[in-house]
């Protein structure tokens, strides 16, 4: 499935964790190793740009970071960022240069590109989202499947066994997510590609491409 290929998803130049990535095919690969990379990376990090907060907690002197924001390790939160009032990060997370988060908005074993925006009560779990991807007000990953089985992403009679219990969504650089939306776990939504509000999305969205609903997705003019 090319269209779930790191190459196809993301600007790896987009991203501080891009060696989180080498010598991996797709983006979920690196989902059990964000927590590892973080611990390693942040030993690297400039201290004239990051500061160590806490224990495996680096941020960026430039990221503006809400006094009332819940931020556990393993953290590296990126130049430029902002965590808004009432964000939780639950750790493994890294935050992109110039990204937001919003409102009471929950993290968890997730990359966030530069310029991601998740601004408003939103969850983003075991889930890696591109270049200036947003998601709208109250859109969600929901990345534990309800029977508790392995994930697998599936692209009409394509399928790829991930191995994992948990896995949200891969979103690709500039993905638009409509308010209120749920990306069930498996979704991978390529480059470019728009979600209507309200959506329940499961397996693959092809890249520049409009999703309307499970049967209704129209490629881009």
């Amino acid at each position: 499935m090319k269209t779930c290929e790191i190459s196809s998803l993301y600007t790896l130049e987009e991203t501080i964790a891009a060696r989180l990535f080498t010598g991996i095919v797709y983006p979920w690969e690196a989902l059990s190793k964000i927590g590892d990379f973080i611990c390693e990376l942040g030993k690297t990090l400039d201290p004239e740009i990051y500061e160590q907060r806490q224990e495996n907690i680096w941020i960026a002197k430039s990221a503006k970071v809400a006094p009332t924001a819940s931020i556990n390790g393993p953290v590296i939160i990126d130049e430029d960022a902002e965590i808004r009032h009432c964000a939780f990060i639950r750790g493994n997370a890294i935050v992109g240069k110039g990204a937001v988060v919003g409102n009471s908005t929950e993290l968890k074993n997730v990359v966030l590109f530069n310029k991601v925006q998740v601004p408003h009560y939103n969850y983003v779990g075991d889930s890696i989202l591109g270049y200036k991807a947003h998601m709208g007000a109250g859109s969600i990953t929901s990345n534990v499947k309800s029977d508790k089985t392995l994930v697998s992403v599936k692209d009409g009679s394509m399928e790829i066994a991930t191995g994992r219990k948990k896995f949200g969504a891969m979103l690709g650089d500039e993905v638009e997510v409509g308010c209120n939306s749920v990306l069930n776990p498996g979704t991978v939504v390529g480059k470019e590609s728009n979600i209507y509000p309200l959506s329940m999305v499961r397996g693959v969205v092809p890249p520049h491409s409009i999703y309307k609903n499970r049967n209704e997705i129209v490629e881009k003019e």
